[in-house]
C-alpha cells in the first residue's frame, strides 16, 4: 500500500511540474533569443510568419516545425487573404449606373447584336492587321457617258458603285494575290470574286456580298445590288450574304480613312469629285 500510494503522489507530483511548465513558457520577447529548430524556421520564412509572435511547444519552448503551421497570426492571416482568389464584382444593374454629371436629361440606348458585331470586327481590324494606303485621282469622264447611254434603256438603272464593282472583280483576277483571305497559318487565295459592299443601315453598317462578280454582266450586278441593299435596311440578309467575301469597296470620305474588314487583306474605297 506505501509503494501504491508513494507512485500516485510521484506520478501528481511530475503532472503538475509538466503543467507549470506549459504555463510559464512564453513567446520569445523582442531581443531575446529564439529557439527554433532548422525546419521551423525555414518554414516561418517561407510563410512570413514572425517567429516572436509563436508559443513553441518542443523541449523548454523550443519552436518546432507543428506550431508553425499551426500559427494563425496576423501574418498568416495577410498571407491566406493576398493568395486567396479574389472575387469578382457583380456588374451594376441599370438602377446601380453613377449618377449623370449633370442635370441634362438623357437617354441609354441599347447597341444591337449587329452594332456590337460591326464595333468589335473593325476595331480587331484596325489593330491586327496593318494598314497602308495609296490613293490616285483618276478622270471619270468617259465612264459617265458610259453609264448615261446605257441607262436610257436599262431596265435596272447602273449607278458608279456598280461599275467600282464590276471593275474591281476583273481587277482581282489580274492580281490573284489581292483576291485572297489571311488565315494566320496559310493564306487562301481565290479563283472568283466575291465582292463586299459596305452599306449603311439603321442597324449599323454592314457588307453584303455580289457572289461571282467577275461572271456577272454589269446589268446582274446593277440588280443584285439592288436587292441586297434593300434587305440591309430591312434587317432581313442572310448570313451567307453578308458574312465571307474576298475583296471590299466602300464610300469614301476625307473625314475617315477606311478600314479592312475581317479576314481580307484590301479594300478600295472611293470618293466621286465633280469639276
Amino acid at each position: 500500500r506505501q509503494m501504491c500510494i508513494r507512485d500516485r503522489y510521484m506520478g501528481s507530483q511530475q503532472q503538475q511540474q509538466q503543467t507549470t511548465q506549459q504555463q510559464t513558457i512564453q513567446p520569445p520577447r523582442e531581443g531575446e533569443r529564439i529557439f527554433a529548430s532548422p525546419l521551423a524556421r525555414k518554414t516561418a520564412k517561407e510563410r512570413n510568419v514572425d517567429l516572436t509572435q509563436i508559443k513553441g511547444s518542443g523541449p523548454e519552448g523550443r519552436i518546432i516545425l507543428q506550431d508553425v503551421e499551426n500559427f494563425k497570426g496576423v501574418a498568416s492571416a495577410q498571407q491566406q487573404a493576398a493568395t486567396a482568389p479574389k472575387k469578382e464584382k457583380p456588374a451594376a444593374s441599370k438602377t446601380q449606373q453613377a449618377a449623370p454629371a449633370t442635370q441634362n436629361p438623357f437617354e441609354d440606348i441599347e447597341v444591337t447584336n449587329v452594332r456590337a458585331t460591326i464595333a468589335k470586327r473593325l476595331t480587331e481590324s484596325k489593330q491586327n492587321i496593318p494598314h497602308y494606303y495609296l490613293t490616285i485621282e483618276v478622270e471619270m469622264d468617259s465612264l459617265m457617258k458610259l453609264r448615261a447611254q446605257i441607262n436610257e434603256n436599262a431596265t435596272s438603272k447602273i449607278s458608279v458603285n456598280d461599275f467600282i464593282i464590276k471593275a474591281s472583280a476583273k481587277a482581282l483576277l489580274d492580281v490573284p494575290e489581292v483576291n485572297s483571305q489571311w488565315h494566320g497559318t496559310y493564306i487562301r487565295q481565290f479563283k472568283n470574286a466575291d465582292i463586299s459592299v459596305a452599306v449603311g443601315s439603321d442597324n449599323g453598317l454592314i457588307t453584303p456580298i455580289v457572289h461571282n462578280a467577275n461572271n456577272k454582266p454589269l446589268e446582274a450586278v446593277a440588280s443584285q445590288m439592288k436587292e441586297l441593299v434593300a434587305k440591309a435596311k430591312a434587317n432581313k440578309l442572310q448570313p451567307n450574304e453578308f458574312i465571307g467575301g474576298t475583296f471590299t469597296t466602300v464610300s469614301y470620305t476625307h473625314l475617315t480613312l477606311p478600314t479592312i474588314y475581317s479576314v481580307q487583306i484590301s479594300v478600295v474605297a472611293v470618293s466621286l469629285k465633280k469639276k
